[in-house]
């Protein structure tokens, strides 16, 4: 099992001394953030794409490529990529890229995004968000998996004869995980292709978050893909911790009242009792988090959101410490062990180059690509008809 954090990249006023980071400050803090995260033990660091304030996580492919460089082992990954509002042959060629400069490390959750506005800023409709998504994500699909694409859909121009570069490292493509917290359409997605699904449920009671992996768990085993408690799934979460839960409690609870997204709305006692966020000891945040797996069955990856709210950035790496010290070493512990053993475990790149080697056959350990020339784009076969 894989555990990791994510993180928006929100830019919050801290409620206890008014300091408000520079876009610079966050983008830093981020990179220290994931450097740290790989040094106590987690498995993923994972950004956010957002192309509206107080966000600045534009460019999710720039900043992990930058992070890439400065670490070793961490996987890469994004909290939402967005399927809707970028081109999908531009999600190929940036994340193949991704992919080669990280030497396999990195997979990707697709997202529709929610922010209404930034649909028109893109050219597309939100209303039609749904059809979007099921396009781009096919033709993505056949972009790292063809070499030669020819495809004709309704929201963007027809592809002919088109390859797209780098092609995937090794023949095979990023891992993907659709992240949708309401839509059953793209539960459905995920399952269908045999994909990842993750519900960031830090704002969903468990019951509805149930609900959801339980679709996409027997549609995955309708599609062929393997038994049901096989499927592949992610969870989010919330922490914030201190030794004493009491001092938690007491230094979380102005983030949580000023903060955007939960100021104004159920107190923090309603709210940690209804979601997945945990104030308290290292020990409780264990306690909670050893029993997701009762209501959705053994799965493959949690990330935790650490660093919300306007938290300073001391707090933040305080918080990543703690949870890569003492509580992840306990939970895959006690995940591990409980584990079946038919329950595969959180995809990797060589793990996935490995089962594709073994798929083409002992005699055919080389992955080649054709495509056309460097003026027709056609290749040689269909140059000569």
């Amino acid at each position: 099992m894989q555990f990791g954090i994510f993180t928006i990249a929100d830019i919050t006023p801290d409620p206890m001394t008014g300091k408000v980071p520079t876009e610079n400050e966050r983008l830093r803090n981020m990179i220290e953030m994931g450097r740290l995260a790989e040094q106590v033990g987690l498995d993923v660091f994972a950004i956010g794409e957002h192309h509206n304030p107080p966000f600045v996580t534009s460019s999710p492919t720039t900043t992990l490529a930058y992070l890439g460089a400065q670490t070793e082992k961490i996987i890469l990954s994004t909290a939402t990529t967005l399927i809707t509002t970028n081109d999908p042959v531009k999600i190929a060629e940036d994340y193949a890229m991704l992919q080669h400069l990280t030497g396999g490390r990195m997979d990707l959750v697709m997202g529709r995004g929610n922010t209404g506005p930034v649909y028109p800023w893109f050219g597309q409709d939100i209303r039609k968000g749904i059809e979007i998504a099921i396009e781009n994500y096919d033709l993505l699909r056949r972009l790292w998996t063809e070499d030669v694409v020819n495809w004709e859909g309704q929201f963007r121009t027809p592809l002919q004869q088109f390859t797209s570069t780098p092609r995937p490292l090794d023949g095979v493509a990023p891992f993907v995980w659709h992240g949708s917290i309401r839509s059953p359409q793209i539960a459905e997605q995920a399952a269908y292709y045999g994909d990842g699904f993750l519900h960031n449920n830090i704002f969903w009671p468990m019951s509805h978050t149930k609900q959801m992996v339980q679709l996409y768990r027997e549609r995955y085993e309708h599609y062929g893909h393997g038994k049901a408690h096989q499927a592949y799934v992610g969870l989010g979460g919330q922490a914030f911790m201190r030794k004493n839960s009491q001092d938690a409690w007491n230094e979380f609870r102005p983030y949580f009242d000023n903060a955007p997204v939960y100021g104004g709305g159920p107190s923090m006692e309603d709210f940690t009792a209804q979601t997945p966020l945990t104030v308290g000891s290292p020990e409780q945040v264990v306690e909670r988090y050893l029993t997701m797996a009762d209501h959705v069955g053994d799965y493959q990856r949690q990330m935790f959101l650490l660093d919300h709210a306007g938290l300073p950035q001391k707090t933040v790496l305080e918080q990543i410490e703690l949870l890569g010290t003492e509580v992840v070493p306990v939970l895959r512990r006690e995940l591990e062990a409980r584990k079946p053993a038919d329950v595969p475990e959180a995809p990797t790149h060589a793990a996935r180059v490995a089962a594709a080697e073994a798929e083409r056959g002992a005699f055919d350990d080389s992955y080649k690509f054709e495509t056309g020339d460097n003026w027709t784009g056609l290749r040689a076969e269909d140059a000569r008809r």
